[in-house]
């Protein structure tokens, strides 16, 4: 954990449960102002693109409304936002918006204001590209070595590469071995492709062999292929990682090289343009994202990264030169100038916390606030106090709230269930098609000592039971009196029980002085009923499907004192064997062992 805290800049919440990713960032002098201030773009997966310039009075204001200066609906998810020289016969900064379908080119563009609402901005639409295929990120750069204008390629979610240059679709390309689809970046130094694949491999290929190699529309068409001039497309260099990235950057602080910086899931790359590694760093913790942003010394490069324990370390090549803690796992960094303040970092997450922040020197360490310091005035704190009791004393004279147990209930119900099966069956629209089937009688009776409004009485047992009748309402009983009633249980569906038991459960109210309506009460209780509801008595039989023995730490009970309704009395402890045939259709032996102590 640091000691210092990064120092809150400017900070917003954007829009209401909307969500952002690692592409949905940029910073940019997007409205060509010339002034050399950034501003900060978002795109939200739910459609909104929001343009801020934050320019708080003093650090840690809340956002003012004219820091916003562009909030649109563009009813498509927003993938990614970036901004570059996408608009031919002019060098002006344009910004690009990935859509999952559809790719649009908008000039931004402010006008001065003449009251006091400040300036007004508005985006055009300058071109727009449907995409044939689901797009997953894109990068843009001076393909081929162009002059003043960036070309934007896109891949989309099945590998292929498309290509854009400006207002006209120029190829397509699939990558070879493709599975997933990973970060993607361009190097202008050596005009290249830099993306992970699947193989958790560093892939580099070439813009020129990506231009002469065999069109994607083609790839179909076998004759084509055959007259095709077209080459196959091969990578230039590979190098094998590990591990999956989360993104790649390229930077070229100095002229003569440029590096290739990769974050993995446990490790920070450095390449050099030919793949080679300059180095890496072994991280022990999980990183969420990462930005290069200067070479403060020859040689070397400053990085950001951020990880999962909310913090934004600073690392000068290997070595970790800063720490400082966040107030949220960000998704994307980027740093920007405002004002006065040269170097600000910005981060987002997920759910759209947005924040602007510096790199501050002041540790934010907790302070006591000061005690006002009073007499105490004895009298009022015992007349608060008398009157406190007063209240407590009669709080605790209703009855109202949570009564104490009491020894005797006010109302009871206990159930009776009959010794023998119904002599005719009461069971109704039973699915069980094997014999006739049988139902035993319930006697349910509610007693009750007081008063009892409204009382309700519940029956259930467990399916595939059922019961006659499952609910009865009662008038008000009077002090002293008893309400009883009966029921049938049968089988009703064609598989056994889980258990053979039933609960009744009677709901009432209480009339109190304070409450005339009644307080509501429960009372319950559980009955349970006979084996021979389910099953009747079979011929013991030794062959089965299953056989579950049971060790005991005593020997065997006789099954008489068990199973006393399908044993006959006359046999006593020489039965060993019982057979069990379910009305469902199973039949299952139970086998007492004479010389071990088993079942």
């Amino acid at each position: 954990m640091s000691l210092f805290k990064a120092r809150d800049w400017w900070s917003t919440i954007l829009g209401e449960k909307e969500e952002f990713d690692q592409g949905c960032l940029c910073v940019a002098d997007v409205d060509n102002s010339g002034s050399g201030q950034d501003k900060v773009i978002v795109g939200s997966y739910n459609g909104y693109l929001r343009i801020f310039n934050p320019h708080p009075v003093k650090p840690g204001d809340e956002v003012q409304p004219e820091d916003l200066l562009l909030e649109v609906q563009l009813r498509e998810p927003i993938l990614q936002v970036e901004v570059g020289k996408f608009v031919s016969g002019t060098e002006g900064l344009h910004l690009a918006v990935l859509h999952c379908r559809k790719l649009c080119v908008y000039a931004v563009s402010g006008t001065q204001g003449n009251v006091d609402h400040g300036n007004q901005y508005q985006i055009k639409l300058m071109y727009e590209h449907n995409l044939q295929r689901t797009a997953c990120n894109m990068t843009y750069g001076p393909f081929g070595g162009v002059k003043g204008r960036d070309l934007i390629c896109i891949q989309s979610m099945d590998g292929m590469l498309m290509l854009f240059e400006q207002e006209s679709y120029a190829f397509g390309r699939f990558l070879p071995g493709f599975l997933l689809p990973g970060p993607l970046a361009y190097s202008s130094r050596t005009d290249s492709f830099i993306t992970v694949s699947s193989c958790q491999q560093v892939e580099s290929y070439k813009y020129q062999v990506l231009a002469f190699a065999t069109d994607a529309d083609e790839r179909q068409d076998t004759e084509k292929r055959k007259l095709s001039s077209g080459k196959r497309l091969v990578v230039d260099w590979v190098l094998n990682i590990g591990e999956q990235a989360l993104d790649i950057c390229i930077v070229s602080f100095n002229p003569g090289a440029s590096s290739v910086f990769v974050l993995g899931e446990r490790n920070f790359f450095c390449l050099k343009d030919n793949g080679q590694i300059r180095f890496m760093k072994k991280l022990d913790y999980s990183p969420s994202c990462f930005i290069p942003y200067c070479s403060v010394r020859e040689g070397t490069v400053n990085t950001l990264i951020a990880n999962h324990s909310k913090m934004l370390n600073v690392y000068q090549d290997v070595t970790l030169k800063w720490a400082t803690q966040l107030p949220f796992i960000p998704v994307s960094v980027k740093v920007a100038n405002f004002h006065s303040i040269c170097l600000v970092s910005i981060t987002i997450i997920d759910d759209g916390h947005l924040q602007c922040s510096y790199l501050g020197t002041d540790p934010s360490l907790f302070q006591a606030p000061k005690v006002d310091s009073r007499e105490i005035n004895y009298e009022e704190m015992n007349a608060e106090m008398k009157e406190l009791q007063k209240i407590i004393r009669e709080a605790t004279k209703t009855q109202d709230i949570l009564p104490e147990s009491e020894k005797q209930r006010d109302v009871t119900v206990t159930a009776e269930v009959s010794p023998d099966l119904d002599e005719e069956s009461q069971a109704i629209d039973s699915e069980v098609k094997t014999r006739p089937v049988p139902s035993v009688t319930v006697k349910i009776t509610i007693q009750s000592r007081v008063t009892a409004q409204k009382p309700s009485l519940a029956v259930c047992v467990q399916a595939p039971l059922a019961v006659t009748c499952d609910q009865f309402v009662f008038d008000d009983l009077e002090p002293d009196s008893s309400e009883t009633v009966v029921l049938s249980v049968f089988l009703k569906e064609s598989c056994s029980p889980p258990e053979l038991e039933g609960t009744c459960m009677v709901s009432y109210n209480i009339p109190t002085e304070l409450n005339p309506e009644g307080i509501p009460r429960v009372s319950q209780c559980n009955f349970s009923l006979p084996l021979k509801l389910v099953c009747f008595p079979a011929q013991p039989s030794k062959a089965a499907n299953h056989k579950l023995t049971i060790d005991t730490n005593k020997p065997p009970i006789s099954f008489v004192t068990i199973f006393p309704d399908f044993v006959d009395p006359s046999e006593g402890d020489q039965a060993n064997a019982l057979g069990f045939q379910f009305l469902t259709g199973s039949k299952t032996t139970l086998l007492a062992s004479k010389t071990s102590r088993k079942f």
